[in-house]
């Protein structure tokens, strides 16, 4: 069974941020105190006493290997179900008031001592399984961050919580929600929010005047899968102090859930895009049907190709627009993304691939129209995998929604081989934002892509409503400014169906060259096409990669 994911707009998470909003199904994390492996948690004489003392010694570069051990040994025991907060003012909180507790930025961890900065969330709402979060100072000494509300300002309908809050926690042991890092990302007088790390294993990043809309995963398990897909959790969190002048920060997380328990360690670089180098050590508890690596999680309601009519003054509402990967000999293949009527699952076939990620290649304002939202301003992601990846399918899930307020779209790494019980497995890669294209695609680029009636205007016998005409539009500094008189060739491949009045033709202005086709479907069967443009006997394109369903209309 598959769901959309909602996005309960919890918090404004900087005064410079118009929307900043999070993944919350499945999301609560796991508290534990029943490890015996030497890695610090908060305990009741931290709370009591609101100290963090330092409770261990360890070396930056051993940190790793310490969590990886405890993730190997917790893979050996039962699973633990998160605990939920005993304050009861917690967990019957609601949104509004939940909104109106906010994190005092002159408490921030490491306030005027780096670059960087550390605000952290409160727990409850839908946050009902506080994590651990721990810091490791230049001493190497690893001191837990226990909750106090001082941390936090309790404002209007909220401030009655406090007292009860501070009576509570006097005797229960409470945790955080999660953590955003701050860092002067736009200019050298304030520091933007970079990353946000709260719910399950999800994440959220923003390069340079980018607005936060995707999200990366740790880890998934079993998406699109009828059994239903498990969420596993960052239970704990070690955030390394970095020295005054360090332009990076280096964190670790124990991730669990009832099928995995894995190591983490991400090295995040803001600079002229947000890069996070990922290393992940993953065990398994129990066989695992589908094990998703890198996943990327996204919102597509409707867009420039959408076929079925939105009651919305904005011509297209998405985080994301299309799938872009590339293979190993540096094939690129663009899959423009859907809001289906039935849920779609499609895979891509690689070795080794050198990269995939979803992205918003729309960044033209006037296509959204959309003052609040910004979604000209959402980041691209990209993953870079690092090391031999071996076999295995990029798996891009579309999921119906009918509000954009519901993540339905997830892509992922799934590898060849299925993880067993007791086996266990290392995947590292490279994860950067970016805007409408990669610097390091050279080939020409999908612009648009449109589907209409393949019926001529006036036309006394129109062909059935499943037969559709579409234009699919290029451009890049390869073929914009080819002379007109240059006969480019559309190469377009079909699984089902015929191809009638394909056309080729370059569009005014030396804003690209314009692919237009008519598809009739055979019967009900999907249409998946590709399609490339070439000059003479050379691909100068990335592929079109789509698939049409013929009764994907109203």
């Amino acid at each position: 069974m598959t769901t959309t994911i909602n996005k309960a707009l919890l918090l404004s998470l900087t005064e410079k941020t118009c929307l900043a909003v999070f993944l919350l199904l499945c999301v609560s994390s796991v508290y534990a105190t029943d490890e015996t492996v030497a890695i610090p948690s908060i305990d009741d004489a931290t709370i009591k006493t609101e100290q963090q003392p330092a409770l261990i010694t360890i070396p930056e570069h051993k940190l790793f290997d310490v969590i990886t051990a405890r993730a190997k040994k917790l893979a050996s025991e039962p699973y633990v179900a998160a605990k939920e907060i005993a304050v009861d003012a917690l967990n019957t909180i609601n949104y509004q008031d939940y909104r109106a507790i906010r994190f005092r930025q002159d408490h921030a961890i490491w306030k005027d001592q780096s670059l960087f900065e550390v605000q952290l969330f409160h727990p409850g709402f839908l946050y009902k399984s506080p994590v651990t979060i721990n810091t490791l100072d230049t001493n190497e000494k690893v001191n837990a961050l226990p909750f106090k509300t001082d941390y936090y300002q309790y404002d209007g309908s909220a401030a009655p919580l406090q007292q009860q809050i501070e009576a509570s926690v006097s005797t229960t042991p409470l945790g955080h929600a999660g953590f955003r890092l701050h860092f002067p990302l736009n200019n050298n007088e304030y520091k933007d929010e970079v990353a946000v790390f709260q719910g399950a294993s999800y994440f959220r990043l923003v390069g340079p005047h980018q607005v936060y809309g995707i999200s990366a995963r740790g880890l998934a398990i079993d998406t699109a899968l009828s059994s239903g897909e498990e969420f596993p959790v960052f239970k704990e969190f070690w955030l390394v102090k970095p020295k005054p002048d360090a332009t990076n920060l280096v964190l670790y997380a124990l991730l669990d859930s009832p099928s995995v328990t894995g190591a983490y360690r991400f090295e995040i670089t803001p600079s002229t895009s947000t890069e996070v180098k990922t290393e992940m050590h993953i065990f398994a508890r129990k066989d695992i049907k589908k094990l998703g690596i890198a996943p990327l999680t996204s919102m597509f309601y409707h867009g420039e190709n959408s076929t079925k009519f939105f009651d919305d003054y904005r011509p297209e509402v998405h985080d994301s627009d299309g799938l872009l990967m590339q293979s190993s000999d540096n094939q690129w293949i663009w899959r423009a993304l859907n809001n289906p009527k039935k849920l779609s699952v499609t895979s891509f076939s690689y070795k080794n691939p050198k990269g995939f990620g979803l992205a918003q290649r729309d960044r033209e304002f006037n296509n959204y129209l959309d003052t609040e939202a910004h979604y000209h301003d959402r980041p691209s992601l990209w993953i870079e995998p690092q090391g031999d990846w071996g076999k295995g399918r990029v798996e891009l899930v579309e999921i119906p929604t009918d509000t954009e307020t519901n993540d339905n779209i997830v892509s992922y790494w799934v590898p060849e081989k299925p993880l067993k019980a007791g086996e266990d497995v290392s995947f590292s890669y490279r994860l950067s934002t970016f805007n409408a294209a990669l610097a390091s695609q050279n080939q020409a680029q999908v612009l648009r892509t449109r589907i209409g009636s393949a019926a001529l205007p006036g036309e006394n016998n129109p062909p059935p409503k499943n037969h559709r005409q579409f234009t699919v539009d290029f451009t890049g500094e390869n073929i914009n400014n080819l002379s007109p008189d240059l006969a480019l060739l559309a190469e377009l491949n079909l699984s089902a169906g015929e191809v009638r009045d394909k056309t080729v033709q370059q569009l005014p202005n030396n804003q690209g060259w314009r692919v237009a086709f008519k598809i009739a479907p055979e019967g009900d069967k999907p249409v998946d096409m590709r399609l490339s443009l070439k000059l003479r006997d050379k691909q100068i394109s990335e592929v079109w990669s789509y698939v049409w369903y013929p009764n994907d209309i109203n």
